[in-house]
């Protein structure tokens, strides 16, 4: 799995270990601080790191690692696999790589042995439509979709209600990433919610929260916003692969206080690996200290 996250980070690690190089277990703060920087980590998160760190000019690998993980010492919510199916909701600006994600976790379900369909309910935009029913044939699951304008609601109770009906065990479902207006995306969203528990009660189980990974810190506030809109339960990370932004996680996980279940690491349907975040801190440490990849 390291091997998956150094490629999927490899550009944040990069940054990081030309700016920053460890000797002997310690490194100088003033380096650190500059590859934090480099990395995209808030200038607000690296005061908080340095205030947890002991006082001095150099910090241990042991110290800065410690502090590291702390930020991601959240609670995973866990998924009832005796529910089905099991509904979730995936949300995200256009853009961020929402439906090519949906096809990866459809694939990604496959592979772990459930049966999967998906919902095409972003009707705002034919091409979603569209891009989402290529991506069901590609990688072989059910879909059920409608025409641009329809009633995205509808999409999602037909969706659920196929799926008890053929005994599937997952749902995925697709939503508008913008609208006219922030009135409107929210009536809808809560509509869709509001359907999918008429389809099968207490769902969406689970809801999703794409974030483009290219945008680091900027992303912060519109994943607040979401958040704020309809209660987010989990995060995937985009596009981490072309970026040296890799840092904004700290900001996300921080800000909203939510797990980050899995990354894209490329542009191929199995190009999504679950998020370990001690495996991302040991891969910074590494960048930081190299005897530790060689030792």
């Amino acid at each position: 799995m390291l091997s998956f996250l150094k490629k999927g980070f490899s550009k944040t690690f990069e940054a990081i270990k030309s700016t920053a190089r460890g000797k002997d277990g310690e490194v100088d703060k003033d380096e650190l601080e500059e590859a934090l920087l480099e990395a995209d980590v808030d200038y607000e998160i690296i005061e908080e790191i340095f205030e947890s760190l002991p006082s001095g000019k150099y910090v241990s690998k042991e110290s800065l690692e410690k502090v590291l993980n702390a930020f991601f010492e959240y609670e995973v919510p866990k998924e009832n696999e005796l529910e089905k199916p099991y509904v979730e909701l995936v949300l995200g600006v256009n853009g961020a790589g929402k439906t090519t994600t949906i096809a990866k976790l459809a694939k990604l379900y496959k592979k772990e042995g459930f049966t999967v369909i998906l919902g095409a309910a972003d009707t705002f935009r034919a091409a979603a439509i569209e891009q989402l029913k290529r991506w069901a044939q590609k990688i072989s699951v059910p879909i059920v979709y409608t025409k641009q304008g329809h009633d995205p609601s509808a999409v999602a109770y037909d969706t659920i209600f196929s799926a008890k009906a053929k005994l599937i065990d997952r749902v995925i479902i697709d939503t508008a990433g913008r609208l006219q207006n922030q009135t409107n995306l929210i009536h809808e969203l809560n509509k869709i919610k509001r359907s999918c528990d008429k389809a099968h009660a207490n769902s969406p189980h689970r809801k999703l929260l794409i974030i483009d990974g290219t945008q680091g810190n900027s992303a912060v506030s519109q994943a607040k916003s979401f958040h704020e809109l309809v209660g987010i339960d989990a995060i995937i990370i985009t596009k981490l692969d072309g970026t040296a932004k890799g840092g904004a996680l700290f900001g996300i996980v921080k800000a909203l206080k939510l797990p980050i279940l899995y990354v894209g690491v490329g542009e191929k349907e199995d190009d999504l690996i679950p998020f370990e975040p001690k495996e991302f801190v040991g891969g910074i440490i590494q960048a930081i200290f190299p005897e530790v990849e060689n030792g």
